[in-house]
């Protein structure tokens, strides 16, 4: 009686797996429209992972369809929606660099700065992206001087230029914590923008459910804790003049 149970289990097993398999069927060597199609599909289905495997089966099939532009712009939009930022500059990229004209790389430009802009809804966590996305809105300004999208790339300029800002001040705030005081002023020093009031710029505020475990952006949480005293760097640091003066 166990054995044929454990037949039956066993049928059952090799029946589930091929009925599996027989539903996965690979495709291939269709035409431009049906992948067209397919991307599309599931796009609006919310399966951007299988849009891109689709892409793929397009651009690989019918390299030269004029489809592929339009197609690639759909899926860097669908990823900016998704808020895969970096996918949505690859493909903007791949557009640029094959399919676009003037007036469409205007747009692809201003969408890759939208694209890094969005990417930073924390700004004191990544200077590098900061300045990348700075670069590029100052290089549109220059290069697209009465684009449609000029005052709104400006005014993310100025956003990007208060975040570079606060995130400066933050670095001024971790040296002044460890006495490093010519460090905190060197960086306090730096105004990209004559032009900005710096004086009348409000910092922003920071979550309570971020605040909790990053600190205000001016001190850490855990502030209370450290003792007042010099660190290990600043003790074997060299000291400027002024203070060796006064320590005489």
């Amino acid at each position: 009686m166990k054995k044929q149970i454990y037949i039956l289990v066993t049928a059952l097993l090799f029946g589930l797996f091929f009925s599996a398999c027989s539903k996965k069927v690979d495709e291939y060597n269709k035409p431009a429209v049906y992948w067209y199609g397919k991307i599309v599909e599931a796009i609006s289905t919310g399966d951007i992972d299988k849009a891109d495997d689709y892409y793929s089966s397009l651009q690989g099939e019918h390299i030269g369809s004029p489809l592929l532009p339009e197609a690639t712009m759909i899926l860097a939009i669908a990823h900016m929606h998704n808020e895969e930022y970096l996918l949505t500059e690859h493909f903007l990229n791949e557009y640029v660099r094959r399919y676009a004209n003037a007036n469409e790389r205007e747009f692809a430009e201003f969408l890759k700065i939208k694209a890094k802009y969005k990417a930073l809804p924390n700004p004191r966590r990544d200077q590098v992206l900061i300045q990348d996305a700075i670069k590029d809105a100052k290089a549109f300004k220059v290069n697209y001087p009465h684009s449609m999208y000029y005052s709104v790339v400006d005014a993310m300029l100025t956003n990007l230029y208060l975040a570079d800002a606060s995130l400066n001040e933050s670095i001024a705030g971790l040296y002044t914590r460890v006495d490093k005081p010519k460090a905190a002023a060197y960086y306090r020093s730096i105004r990209p923008e004559p032009w900005i009031k710096w004086n009348e710029i409000e910092r922003a505020n920071t979550p309570w459910y971020r605040e909790m475990f990053e600190g205000d952006g001016t001190s850490s949480w855990y502030a209370f804790m450290i003792p007042n005293t010099q660190s290990v760097v600043s003790r074997n640091s060299v000291k400027s003049d002024d203070n060796k003066t006064n320590n005489k």
